[in-house]
């Protein structure tokens, strides 16, 4: 009996350091592997072997790209304004033996050089440019995270600001002049709707003007030459008959009352024609007979 029980602590012992023994390493991960309390060499994905109780795994390292948010920063800008800067960073460790070795704990060293480097761009800038600089203010992190970094066995991807927070009288302010800008380029807007309106009005009425005077001027055009292939007309007519002076009188006497007939007419301009038609249509009327003269005595 007691053989039995020393040959079950025996197999658990062998399995326990086999266990000890084999490793296996998930994808995107690394183990460091220390023998005697040294550095002894980096475990990359798969299975591994060690020598138990001799070398020992330290905590495996995560190699993906990791995203590590930090708490809103007070940063004071050029002139003098406390603002709320809240940062994201993305990076990803390149050398687990470095990451390991060089640094104790880099997620907090990294918000410590991000606090303080951003305290150092901001203090340069004014508020104005830090809300409209976003991607300058970025890019400096980055550069100095990532020189800085770099001996660590991490790379800085990426730096983003998640959220610039004004001072609660600030936002106040930058809101009116926001709203009354809106106000001014509301009131331009319309004031220049007005006034394209009133030039399309005008364009319109000039052009309605111009089109009624041409219209005008063409019926007064085709009236004239209507007046005018009427008279030729009627002189040819007339040279072509031979009329004789008595004719041609009384058409001028038939012809004045169609001249009177225009409400436009109060002056008539009679030609000297006229008094010599009249003159030959009188001629050519019979002469009343003479009364008979009274007696001599």
């Amino acid at each position: 009996m007691a053989s039995l029980i020393v040959l079950g602590v025996v197999a658990l012992v062998v399995l326990f350091t086999l266990s000890r023994g084999i490793r296996i390493v998930p994808q995107a991960r690394a183990g460091i592997v220390e023998r005697l309390g040294r550095y002894h060499r980096t475990l990359d994905a798969g299975l591994a072997l060690v020598v138990p109780y001799v070398d020992r795994v330290k905590p495996l390292i995560d190699l993906r790209e990791q995203v590590v948010s930090f708490p809103p920063q007070p940063v004071i800008t050029e002139d003098n304004l406390v603002i709320q800067i809240d940062t994201v960073i993305y990076f990803q460790v390149t050398d687990p033996k470095a990451a390991s070795y060089e640094i104790a704990d880099y997620i907090a060293a990294i918000e410590q050089l991000t606090v303080t480097t951003l305290r150092n761009v901001i203090g340069g800038m004014t508020l104005e440019d830090t809300l409209t600089s976003r991607d300058q203010v970025s890019a400096a992190l980055r550069h100095v995270l990532d020189d800085a970094t770099g001996k660590w066995g991490i790379r800085v991807n990426r730096v983003e600001l998640k959220a610039v927070d004004p001072p609660a009288s600030i936002q106040e302010a930058m809101e009116k002049q926001m709203r009354a800008e809106r106000d001014r380029r509301a009131a331009i807007l319309t004031a220049e709707g007005v006034k394209q309106s009133q030039i399309l009005t005008a364009e319109g009425e000039k052009q309605s003007a111009i089109l009624r005077a041409e219209g005008r001027r063409e019926a007064q055009i085709l009236e004239a030459e209507g007046q005018s292939k009427a008279i030729e007309t009627v002189f040819d007519a007339i040279h072509r008959g031979d009329a004789d002076p008595k004719l041609l009188a009384y058409q001028y006497l038939q012809t004045l009352p169609q001249i009177a007939q225009g409400e436009s007419n109060k002056v008539w301009i009679i030609p000297s024609e006229i008094t010599q038609a009249l003159a030959n249509l009188g001629s050519a009327l019979p002469k009343p007979p003479r009364p008979p003269e009274p007696p001599r005595e």
